[in-house]
């Protein structure tokens, strides 16, 4: 595969990766006002989209960078390290493009990347109505955890399918679509009031009897119109593998911190700096060993799961369950390695402002989501053990 890059006016050509790493101080520098704003600033917005970050997942023939699995995770963990609110819309943004296989690439194009700067926000669950009309569907309800609704210029409004006053069926299930409405024709509730994750903006809105074109609709589980490795990776795995990308960047940026303030620091009623206590030497230690442990089990079951598909074949159950496990996994320990630094950091890491608690903050919000469920954990065993299992969670 060759390498993907995008250039700027002057002609240089940065990859993902390179983007994602020249961007990084400038996303730490706007991190409080993320914090604050519970948005992503304007002008950083436009400098991720401009380089690329939104559309990684999109396919080429649509206007994409249809980046490789290993790579796109590599960027997410970078992004994540400056801040882990902002890897968190780039992931969710990015892999709700994968979407536009599954659509006509002329339609794709018109949504994703005819604006250059254009995002889809979505939301999980089918709260909407979605009635069917001449040409398309009349769409309304409420719709919840939209990440990054306030920067996207679609919404994917997410619905059950209603024809003739009667939920339309479709393979013996209740059939629900995503439409994409544009973010004028809907409104934004201010729901996302939380202690971390604010610059995610992962507000609800509403759309109220919006007319969406039939074209501008996709299955929930639609096939892939265009073919190509990365789509036969399931999506939720893509999304979890994002998800946890993010979690161990912000514990490896944790650790370089509390390393910086461990340094400086006298703890009260003790003679030497923080560093200098053996306690503090064993968490870091323990915390450094768990932190590679956890990246290099989540790289190996991307990478399995990545050869699979550049074979031509679906994720096998073994490679799904694998990447299932990672990704739950690293979000854990991801967890624990925050929480074994804010305990060393003493009160320091208590106080408003100070990156540690920030990050403490971050990550138990992460440990709410669906991809740290603990019963992955009993999924995953399940398969160990040769018991069937629930397929839909992989």
């Amino acid at each position: 595969m060759m390498p993907l890059d995008r250039c700027a006016a002057d002609g240089a050509c940065r990859s993902p990766l390179d983007a994602a790493r020249a961007l990084a101080p400038s996303i730490r520098e706007h991190a409080d006002e993320i914090e604050a704003t519970r948005q992503l600033p304007r002008a950083l917005f436009n400098a991720l989209a401009d380089a690329g970050l939104f559309h990684l997942a999109v396919p080429r023939v649509a206007g994409g960078l249809e980046i490789d699995f290993p790579s796109f995770v590599r960027v997410i963990e970078e992004i994540g390290k400056a801040d882990a609110s902002t890897g968190w819309c780039v992931n969710q943004g990015a892999i709700f493009g994968s979407y536009a296989a599954r659509m006509p690439a002329a339609v794709a194009r018109t949504i994703w990347t005819e604006t250059p700067r254009s995002v889809v926000a979505n939301t999980p669950a089918p709260t909407a109505r979605a009635v069917v009309v001449a040409g398309g569907y009349r769409v309304s309800g409420r719709q919840g955890f939209s990440t990054g609704c306030r920067h996207a210029t679609w919404l994917a409004a997410h619905a059950q399918v209603i024809e003739g006053g009667k939920v339309r069926m479709h393979e013996g299930k209740p059939e629900t679509r995503y439409l994409m409405v544009p973010a004028t024709q809907a409104e934004i509730v201010d729901t996302w009031h939380t202690r971390g994750m604010r610059g995610t903006g992962t507000h609800h809105f509403s759309v109220d009897e919006v007319f969406v074109p039939a074209e501008r609709s996709v299955l929930l589980n639609a096939p892939v119109l265009h073919d190509a490795p990365l789509y036969r990776v399931p999506r939720t795995l893509l999304f979890a593998a994002g998800d946890a990308a993010v979690a161990l960047g912000t514990a490896r940026r944790c650790l370089d911190v509390f390393a910086e303030l461990a340094g400086a620091k006298t703890p009260r009623y003790e003679q030497g700096l923080l560093r200098e206590q053996a306690m503090v030497q064993f968490s870091v230690g323990r915390a450094e060993a768990t932190l590679r442990a956890a990246r290099a089990f989540l790289m190996e079951a991307v990478a399995e799961t990545w050869n699979e598909a550049n074979a031509g074949a679906a994720a096998s159950l073994e490679a799904r369950a694998g990447l299932r496990l990672a990704t739950t996994h690293g979000i854990r320990l991801a967890a624990e390695v925050i929480d074994s630094l804010y305990a060393a950091a003493g009160a320091t890491a208590a106080f408003e402002g100070n990156l540690i608690q920030r990050y403490f903050q971050d990550i138990h919000v992460i440990t709410q989501h669906v991809q740290a469920r603990l019963s992955h954990y009993e999924l995953a065993g399940r398969h160990v053990l040769g018991l069937p299992i629930d397929e839909i969670h992989l």
